[in-house]
């Protein structure tokens, strides 16, 4: 029964869509990844995504739920984002969503 209950649980996403400052996505991308190692209980991944040849970027970070996503922020947290806030040419846009469908690449079945 458990598994069935796994089935019906759902993943949660908070996207950020932002634009640095030109020339400042590496290090941005270094303190994402500082960020998202603080990460423990119900994180379930990241992704930093970015447009090429630009500053502008979407970082997509999967949780088990929101409440989870409020238990990790702590002071390194904050020390870190408060690192990348002047890296943002302007406040990035926000949202939380649920994850409605996943799917995952399948290896070829042999004959």
């Amino acid at each position: 029964m458990s598994d069935f209950m796994d089935f019906l649980r759902h993943k949660y996403a908070y996207v950020a869509r932002g634009e640095f400052k030109p020339g400042t996505f590496d290090d941005a991308k270094t303190l994402f990844d500082r960020a998202v190692a603080t990460y423990h209980q119900g994180f379930e991944g990241a992704y930093l995504l970015q447009e090429p040849g630009t500053d502008r970027g979407i970082a997509v970070i999967f949780w088990d739920n929101q409440e989870d996503m409020e238990a990790n922020h702590n002071e390194t947290l904050e020390a870190i984002l408060n690192e990348m806030s002047h890296l943002f040419a302007k406040a990035p846009e926000t949202a939380f969503y649920e994850v409605s469908s996943e799917i995952q690449k399948h290896e070829p079945v042999e004959a």
